[in-house]
């Protein structure tokens, strides 16, 4: 198996999770690996994540341009592209829409407090974009301004974005991000919230900083 088919493969298994834990519906979210210097790997647009092929993917180049795949590549693609060149580091991005943490979104509620040692270990810190119009030039506009110094973003009345070193790790992060949203909703529903001391987000911020 070449690295290309293991990467087109993991694309699969993550559309699969995405699915299966209802973080997509429909057509919804798009996932996206850098094979090279000069190639991503792009899931198709109008295909649910829960049903794909390794053979649907598209590749293209930094620039968007398409050098193989038989369909249209995601309607989202440029902000995939743009996490790239901003971020060398990212190796591949899952976009979604899971429902607690959209629901932080859309009610324009950021993570600036932080309770969770989870956030910070896994996550860094979760970043709120402004809004733009899915699709357009606004999205990549929005998303490089706020993901050079975080792994996980909130899209504003849209969904969420979390990048990784494989589409694995992008995906836990995703499901990290879920829990996070869940475990807060629950605790402002019980009407208090205990948040980390400065002391102990320095602690956790070394910790994550020697891990990687």
């Amino acid at each position: 198996m070449t690295n290309e088919s293991a990467f087109r493969n993991e694309m699969v298994e993550v559309g699969k999770r995405l699915y299966a834990k209802d973080f997509v519906a429909a057509h919804d979210g798009n996932i996206s690996i850098r094979i090279s210097e000069d190639e991503i790997l792009i899931t198709p647009t109008g295909v649910s994540k829960g049903s794909m092929s390794p053979d649907q993917m598209i590749k293209v180049d930094p620039e968007g341009k398409i050098l193989s795949g038989l369909v249209r590549p995601s309607s989202e693609m440029r902000m995939h592209l743009v996490v790239y060149q901003r971020r060398p580091d990212v190796k591949a991005i899952v976009h979604a829409h899971p429902p607690t943490a959209t629901g932080f979104a859309v009610a324009g509620i950021p993570f600036d407090n932080i309770s969770l040692p989870e956030v910070i270990l896994n996550l860094g810190k979760i970043e709120l974009s402004d809004y733009a119009t899915p699709t357009t030039e606004q999205v990549p506009l929005v998303v490089a301004k706020k993901i050079a110094d975080c792994d996980a973003l909130l899209l504003a009345n849209h969904g969420a974005l979390t990048v990784g070193k494989t589409a694995l790790e992008a995906y836990f992060r995703m499901e990290t991000l879920e829990a996070v949203a869940k475990i807060t909703l629950v605790a402002k529903t019980l009407g208090r919230e205990i948040f980390l001391s400065d002391g102990q987000k320095r602690e956790l911020f070394e910790i994550r900083n020697k891990s990687h």
